[in-house]
């Protein structure tokens, strides 16, 4: 089932498959099919920007309830954040989030010892009791910013009780 355009939801665009699988222990955690949808993988952070400007941006435009997350690798650059955000037109600044690991999600998935679908999950439990267990490790703390601006404006959308979804 694909998001409800006249509703506030959540795009995520993954940068390889390892990110595809945490969005979608993420996605699997919240169960809301309507209110999240995780895209196929770009295939690299320059190519999910890419495509993000050349289509993702222009409907966004089109769809004021729209919101995306541009998963990426970080690739330990601290220039990274700045690179991509960079692309992101001013109009749609408030919309676009710009997360996830600081070197790549291999190495997140060692040190926790847990399959990526389910850090996904760990990622949204936190996010839905509002706490910082996962979110805290340190291949993934340089989000904290990023974290606070997702769940001040998605955290409603994706963790609101079913009947307010689709009221």
């Amino acid at each position: 089932m694909s998001a409800n355009r006249e509703r506030p939801h959540v795009v995520v665009l993954p940068e390889d498959d390892a990110d595809r699988q945490i969005a979608n222990g993420f996605h699997i955690e919240i169960g809301s099919l309507r209110t999240m949808r995780v895209l196929p993988p770009a295939r690299g952070w320059r190519k999910a920007v890419f495509r993000f400007k050349e289509y993702h941006a222009a409907q966004m435009e089109a769809c004021t309830n729209r919101f995306l997350i541009l998963l990426i690798d970080f690739d330990g650059r601290e220039d990274r954040f700045l690179e991509v955000r960079r692309e992101i037109p001013a109009g749609l600044a408030y919309r676009v989030f710009i997360v996830g690991t600081w070197t790549e999600p291999e190495r997140l998935r060692t040190d926790l010892g847990a399959a990526y679908e389910a850090i996904g999950r760990k990622l949204a439990k936190d996010c839905r009791e509002d706490t910082d267990a996962t979110w805290n490790h340190p291949l993934l703390r340089h989000n904290a910013a990023g974290l606070a601006r997702l769940r001040e404006r998605v955290r409603p959308i994706l963790f609101q009780p079913p009947a307010a979804a689709f009221a």
